[in-house]
């Protein structure tokens, strides 16, 4: 079989709505089988965030992120490739070609994350063959969210086995602590502090949205897709990074953070600097019009929502919206259509890799108060029942 690396980069750009783009079934593009599901997520994350580790599980599944970015900006091919960020870990879709390389700088973060922080990184590789050969499908298309952002679309329950297998392989592995060398994390950043959303009455919603059915998933996520625009309005007007709210944080603690996330040691030199360049940056973007249209371009960066077989998504709404929307989800619950988890909080929190200041830089946002990983631990704890009953 021939492997197609160009295959990713060559899906044709949707410029429809969402919700149009899940009418149409054509427009999704089976991937190939023998490229690969590759996980890496970090093992009991509720209990992490229930033991304040919230931040250091995000940075975990960020750093991953970080790590394969940099090691496909240094080959020489430009292969293009499909992720997603969960908050407590991260998936990617790849060719063989570069499977190994993946696996081996998502093995170097695995143990600089035990190094840090004792916090257990699994990860594994399902190929796309496998998972057709077990039944589940694996389609993926591209849409534009704006002038700069521009995300993957999966349909099937491919990816939701892939990562089931890894967990399960995971589970007798163990960490090589001893281990030194930590993957390329330049480029990684998370000076800001907590985002409030624009108005006082409004909170922060983590949401999770999965249906095992590939039948019914078109269906299920176009419906979902337009009940949230319905009660929350655009995804630009349910974003919930807010520019006016936006601060950044210049304590050491946050910048101590990033320094062991990043280079996995102490080092004065970097906390000098990184602090100089964040204290410049809060009269910089307050007052210049080049700070201002930074911020501005940080909106549009930050990847508020991941479809990678279910939905995946954080915004901002009233109390009142999320009853509805809560109703609705509720509803195609009994009717087995779906089965969701849903995290509401009073701010967001971003984490970044910035390769420069212009258009190459991606922002990750999370909810506070264990944000996806509360969802998740609740559409887990409904998945575990519905097996039971089955």
């Amino acid at each position: 079989m021939k492997e197609n690396i160009e295959f990713y980069k060559d899906i044709s750009i949707q410029n429809f709505p969402l919700e149009t783009i899940y009418e149409k079934n054509d427009i999704f593009e089976k991937i190939p089988g023998n490229w690969y599901v590759i996980v890496a997520d970090v093992e009991n994350s509720t209990i992490a965030v229930q033991n304040n580790q919230h931040d250091q599980v995000n940075l975990a599944a960020t750093g991953s992120i970080i790590a394969v970015l940099n090691l496909l900006k240094k080959g020489k091919n430009k292969i293009k490739i499909p992720y997603f960020f969960g908050g407590d870990g991260a998936t990617f879709i790849v060719p063989e070609s570069i499977r190994d390389l993946v696996l081996r700088e998502l093995l170097l973060q695995k143990n600089h994350v035990y190094n840090q922080w004792g916090l257990r990184l699994r990860v594994g590789a399902v190929s796309v063959s496998e998972a057709n050969a077990q039944g589940h499908d694996l389609r993926i298309a591209k849409a534009r969210l704006n002038d700069f952002m521009i995300i993957p679309l999966l349909l099937g329950t491919g990816l939701n086995y892939a990562e089931q297998s890894i967990k399960k392989a995971a589970n007798a592995e163990t960490e090589n602590s001893q281990t030194i060398e930590i993957p390329n994390l330049q480029g990684m950043e998370c000076r800001w502090d907590k985002i409030e959303p624009n108005t006082k009455e409004k909170r922060i919603v983590c949401l999770l949205v999965y249906t095992d059915d590939n039948k019914l998933q078109r269906k299920v996520y176009q419906e979902v897709l337009t009940k949230m625009t319905e009660h929350f309005g655009t995804l630009e007007e349910r974003q919930p990074i807010t520019v006016n709210k936006m601060k950044l944080d210049t304590s050491r603690k946050k910048i101590r953070n990033e320094m062991f996330a990043a280079i996995g040691r102490d080092d004065l030199s970097y906390w000098l600097k990184n602090w100089m360049v964040t204290y410049i940056g809060k009269f910089y973007f307050k007052y210049f019009d080049g700070g201002r249209a930074y911020l501005d371009r940080i909106r549009k960066l930050s990847d508020t929502l991941m479809m990678d077989g279910s939905i995946n998504t954080v915004f901002s709404g009233t109390p009142e919206a999320i009853a509805k929307l809560t109703d609705f989800l509720d509803e195609k619950e009994k009717q087995s259509e779906l089965v969701y988890g849903l995290h509401v909080t009073h701010s967001s929190v971003m984490s970044c890799y910035v390769r420069d200041r212009n258009n190459k830089h991606i922002h990750f946002v999370d909810g506070t108060e264990g944000g996806y990983t509360s969802a998740a631990a609740l559409l887990k704890s409904k998945k575990a029942k519905l097996n039971t009953s089955s």
